[in-house]
């Protein structure tokens, strides 16, 4: 994935010096923004991580397409990890919390049986608990997405906005961020996968391969 990323930041530059860098930003915020409305359609399913990233992408081009200063792209950067970060410990109020969807998900964990196993053992008041040690602990790792994203925006994108220089300081942001930034925060969202995968563990008795569907192979 992140080698097709790279190609395509690679052809947005190309495309900056060949035919200027307003129409390289049209079509460069064209690509994403016309994917992400076709998986909403083909999966009919919205959420608050595909309206983001939506979000996230007309900003990029709006901004771009304005000219504005710098700085609010770099305030838009940080904004989108920043608005995630705060939704994830908040939606524990409502009836989907974030954090199932990403760490406690059906289509990987097998909930159905964790649940069977924590009522049995009346433990769904701890296991809440670990959800929501889990739920600071990925919005964390958006905290720092945000504060890293803003650094780098600040750091790297200098050139006159619509510049031929800004798209590529644009692109090269977009490589820098991987290591520096989703590395980071991967690792902080495998370490709260773990602590909620050995709580589960402690809670229900189950261990290991248990808590996981068992799909046969034919």
């Amino acid at each position: 994935m992140q080698r097709c990323a790279a190609g395509i930041v690679a052809d947005q530059i190309e495309q900056a010096r060949t035919t200027g860098p307003v129409w390289a930003l049209v079509v460069a915020v064209s690509i994403p923004l016309v994917y992400g409305i076709y998986d909403l359609i083909r999966r009919r399913k919205w959420n608050i991580f595909s309206i983001l990233g939506l979000t996230s992408t007309l900003l990029t081009g709006g901004l771009g397409l304005m000219k504005m200063d710098n700085l609010w792209f770099a305030v838009k950067e940080a904004a989108i990890p920043l608005l995630l970060g705060l939704a994830i410990p908040l939606s524990l109020r409502t009836k989907q919390p974030l954090v199932r969807e990403m760490l406690y998900n059906d289509q990987v964990l097998d909930t159905h049986k964790i649940g069977c196993a924590l009522a049995s053992q009346h433990r769904e008041v701890e296991f809440e608990h670990q959800l929501a040690k889990a739920s600071w602990m990925v919005a964390g790792s958006f905290f720092l997405s945000a504060m890293l994203n803003f650094i780098l925006a600040r750091w790297l994108v200098t050139a006159a906005p619509g510049s031929t220089e800004n798209a590529e300081q644009l692109g090269r942001l977009n490589w820098v961020s991987w290591p520096v930034i989703a590395l980071p925060s991967m690792l902080i969202m495998m370490v709260a996968l773990f602590r909620l995968l050995k709580g589960i563990e402690r809670l229900t008795g189950l261990k290991g391969d248990e808590l996981f569907h068992h799909r046969s192979i034919k």
